[in-house]
């Protein structure tokens, strides 16, 4: 069976341009649109919030297809994390160092998804006070340090995961052949790396500018 065929790559594939489109787009969509927090709460709450409740025709097939696209790439990145290996703990080589904090990432990040969307989507949907105002909702869970630390590190997680999946995925669909070309791409998903966190704990900021 040539690789083309092979069901084992085919998911791979999948796996990878899923981890980009849609879920690592939306990542991006979405630190960017918490970024209009630093705007205020009445600003936030009519251009932002206001703006998804208009999308309700789309929003559940939007979520629906998002959470199948989210839960094939966390299940199937198990897989991967089953069958591959690393070496890290007789060669710390930055490679095997990326490939670990990867499977760490990965486990983290779903379990933060998870976190996040019981304590946004799920309290809109069973407490009217926070349909009324989702800005305030955010800043009073920002009133614990425990909470902005959580999120600090949740959000950590997912720019490395997104960043360094990039770096994997331009290998997996064969965008980066030499090592060259590898190294540079390396360096622009630092830099992807750095400016997703800067702007996720910018809009953590925006929520509250008390412990930052």
């Amino acid at each position: 069976m040539t690789d083309s065929l092979n069901p084992h790559y085919l998911s791979r594939k999948v796996h990878s341009l899923l981890g980009v489109v849609p879920v690592g787009a939306f990542l991006l969509f979405h630190l960017w649109e918490n970024s209009m927090s630093r705007h205020g709460g009445a600003y936030f709450n009519e251009h932002v919030v206001r703006k998804i409740e208009e999308m309700l025709n789309y929003k559940v097939a939007i979520e629906l297809a998002l959470g199948a696209a989210i839960l094939f790439h966390g299940i199937y990145g198990v897989v991967i994390w089953w069958q591959g290996k690393t070496n890290v703990g007789r060669y710390r080589y930055g490679a095997n160092v990326r490939y670990l904090l990867q499977r760490i990432t990965a486990f983290t990040t779903f379990a933060f998804i998870l976190w996040h969307v019981w304590m946004t989507v799920f309290a809109g949907e069973l407490d009217p006070r926070v349909q009324a105002d989702f800005f305030g909702h955010m800043q009073r869970m920002f009133t614990s340090p425990g909470m902005v630390v959580l999120y600090m590190l949740g959000i950590l997680g997912a720019t490395y995961h997104l960043a360094n999946g990039l770096w994997l995925a331009a290998i997996t669909w064969g965008l980066t052949t030499t090592p060259r070309a590898q190294r540079l791409f390396r360096d622009f998903c630092a830099i992807v790396f750095a400016a997703t966190t800067f702007l996720g704990f910018h809009d953590l900021w925006g929520f509250n500018h008390r412990f930052f």
